[in-house]
């Protein structure tokens, strides 16, 4: 129950503070920038991890548990409880936003700039990098010690830095999911569903490529 207890926390305050900066940004006339906004999502991100990284592994996101398990580094068996923590954790934390900002329209929630298919090659190739980072710097399914944090965290941010203004650079179906059932604004969900998680499960192959051909 702990990790699982954890796995809710984290990714409460993921969604809590990073689609929360979103609206604040907007509530606050641009005050946050869409810089401050990348670098929240990737503070919170390193945050959780040093917080829960040792408990659960901090995944905070069912893409990576998803992988983990493909990769034969997490249980089957909790696959399942881990995803709906995350789901929980995340819905919950749209709750509360739209209970501190019933005025804003989309919570968050993420939508694409330009064409379906732009924002689905953009969200697939994001976290298919993002994983690779994650599975070299994780031990086993747990992102912990004292680089993986740092690392992770400076991923999403970079990652939300330069994509974000063209898909919203999710990487996490609950990021996106849960601010959209709680807005109502689910018309571009699949993409946000799919690309990560197909992202994430690519990068398990190559990672075993990487790993068994090092010199």
């Amino acid at each position: 129950m702990k990790k699982f207890l954890a796995e809710f926390l984290g990714t409460y305050a993921l969604v809590f503070a990073g689609t929360g900066a979103i609206i604040i940004d907007q509530q606050s006339h641009g005050a946050i920038t869409h810089v401050g906004v990348a670098i929240t999502f990737g503070l919170v991100v390193m945050s959780m991890i040093y917080a829960f990284g040792d408990i659960s592994g901090a995944h905070l996101n069912p893409a990576v548990s998803i992988a983990f398990t493909i990769a034969g580094r997490f249980p089957l068996k909790q696959l399942g409880p881990y995803i709906f923590s995350q789901l929980a954790g995340g819905v919950v934390a749209s709750f509360t936003l739209k209970w501190m900002f019933p005025g804003n329209e989309l919570l968050g929630a993420t939508m694409p700039s330009g064409s379906e298919m732009q924002s689905f090659v953009m969200e697939l190739i994001l976290t298919f990098f993002l994983m690779l980072v994650i599975i070299n710097v994780a031990s086993g399914s747990k992102e912990q010690g004292m680089f993986a944090g740092l690392a992770i965290g400076s991923m999403v941010g970079l990652e939300a830095m330069f994509a974000g203004p063209v898909c919203g650079a999710s990487m996490n179906p609950v990021r996106s999911l849960s601010p959209a059932v709680v807005s109502g604004h689910s018309e571009h969900l699949w993409i946000y569903i799919l690309a990560p998680i197909a992202g994430a499960v690519a990068a398990v192959p190559v990672f075993r490529i990487l790993k068994y051909n090092k010199s």
